[in-house]
């Protein structure tokens, strides 16, 4: 039996903060103590490895329920893999991602499922899960998801954007939802009116509207909140719960709170790059713009209050990165003189953890909030809860050291993610990851990274916890 003490921290998490120290064994959390207690310091006599955490935070890891690894996306593929992109994670203090299989038009999600398992298959350097993309929905596709439920991929995504790629029309969402409601999955929402912005895209190009500005300004804000309310509408319809990702527009969280007031089963995300983030990005000079194309877009800067105070009154739950990088040379390039080639996505996984503390420096939320956002509520909402999201006995010893006062400015040259930029060059941030344990075994050691490919396991996952 293997046992690690860690002593003297903070012990923070969505429910509680505590001076505790930590015993681990055999990579689960044993038990907690308080401080200078006899059974604390016999614990630490007994010990492989004691960690000092003395003036540090002692925090969950971090729970990322929405990744893009090595995924296809307009002709080239993401520039992470499972092997880059869960290491980079580990170091921003990540320790459980969920990426998105993807369904082919005309195939099985069978099929489209086992060709995820392949690519993660003994690469990553922390624990993962697989949503699923439907990407046509069909009878046999339905009848797939009671199955896939079964053996643990519980969330099934579905776009109102992207015709012709991804998108499925109301009758198709609406089936899909039906489905849902009584096998217990959750439905994962794109939510944008592809076909009205398709029309925008196309008078835009007509007009000498080339530049990556414009695929924020095609991308309205009110065809958000639009796609957003007709999901709700749907979800109303077929008794459906509903999870709307990467929420991005005031419009869409008002949308989001009026379903909530209800009492509905509709439920919220937004990701780092939306509250962090402008139009101002998008409109840098020489194409530097097209870097921070993703959709939804980035919204001019007066929304992001409106999603702070969306997650401080939880009409949004959770805060994931949709991190789907594509890097500038070779890639983002393909859009030169035509914004709508640009491949839609960001990097993020490495900086989650690290931006949400800011937000807790800057009083935007506060110690508690910040672990409910980025570990406990997404390991809930997708059925990794308690063996993910908290320290308590029983749950995996996936536990971060995080030293609150430590500055450190984001750069590509100090990133570990596989992508050329950083959308957040040059920012710095008060609060980093220390140590990093991934079910008791240490990834990132002071600062070093310790992991190794295939330590990571896939997690099969149960149902939403907070439906009513």
């Amino acid at each position: 039996m293997s046992r690690t003490v860690i002593r003297g921290g903070l012990v923070v998490t969505a429910a509680d903060e505590i001076h505790a120290d930590v015993l681990v064994e055999d990579g689960r959390i044993a038990a907690l103590a308080a401080h200078g207690t006899t059974t604390a310091d016999s614990w630490a006599e007994g010990a492989d490895r004691t960690i000092d955490a003395t003036g540090k935070y002692v925090i969950p890891g971090g729970v990322d329920a929405h990744t893009h690894m090595d995924f296809p996306f307009g002709g080239t593929s993401s520039s992470d893999t499972f092997e880059t992109g869960t290491r980079a994670a580990a170091w921003g203090g990540t320790t459980t991602i969920v990426d998105f299989a993807v369904q082919t038009r005309g195939r099985a999600l069978r099929e489209g499922l086992d060709t995820w398992h392949a690519k993660a298959d003994a690469r990553c350097a922390v624990d993962y899960a697989f949503h699923m993309i439907l990407s046509d929905v069909n009878e046999h596709a339905l009848k797939e998801l009671d199955l896939l439920v079964e053996e643990g991929v519980t969330s099934f995504k579905l776009f109102t954007a992207y015709p012709g790629v991804f998108y499925s029309d109301d009758g198709q969402i609406l089936r899909a939802m039906q489905r849902s409601a009584g096998n217990g999955g959750l439905v994962m929402m794109h939510a944008e009116n592809g076909i009205a912005i398709d029309v925008l895209v196309e008078q835009a190009l007509a007009e000498g509207r080339t530049g990556p500005r414009y695929h924020g300004e095609v991308r309205r804000e009110l065809l958000e909140a639009e796609a957003t309310h007709r999901t709700i509408q749907l979800a109303r319809v077929a008794g459906a719960p509903l999870y709307v990702v990467h929420v991005s527009a005031e419009e869409a969280v008002a949308e989001l709170a009026q379903a909530r007031d209800k009492g509905l089963n509709v439920f919220g995300e937004t990701c780092p790059q939306y509250l962090f983030l402008s139009t101002d990005n998008l409109a840098e000079p020489d194409f530097e713009g097209a870097k921070y194309v993703c959709s939804t877009p980035l919204r001019p800067r007066e929304h992001q209050a409106a999603l702070w105070r969306g997650l401080r009154t939880n009409d949004l739950q959770v805060v994931s990165t949709d991190h789907c990088p594509f890097c500038f040379k070779g890639q983002k390039e393909l859009g030169r003189g035509d914004f709508s080639k640009i491949p839609n996505g960001l990097p993020g996984v490495e900086h989650r953890m690290d931006l949400l503390h800011q937000g807790v420096v800057d009083g935007h939320i506060g110690r508690r909030r910040w672990i409910e956002i980025a570990c406990a509520t997404p390991a809930r909402m997708f059925g990794l809860y308690p063996k993910k999201g908290t320290i308590a006995p029983g749950s995996d010893a996936d536990i971060v050291i995080y030293d609150p006062a430590a500055e450190q400015v984001i750069s590509a040259a100090t990133h570990h993610m596989n992508v050329d930029y950083s959308a957040y060059e040059g920012r710095t941030v008060t609060g980093r990851v220390e140590t990093v344990l991934s079910r008791g075994e240490t990834v990132i050691d002071r600062r070093r990274y310790t992991g190794r490919a295939g330590h990571g396991q896939y997690t099969p996952r149960g149902t939403c916890q907070y439906l009513n």
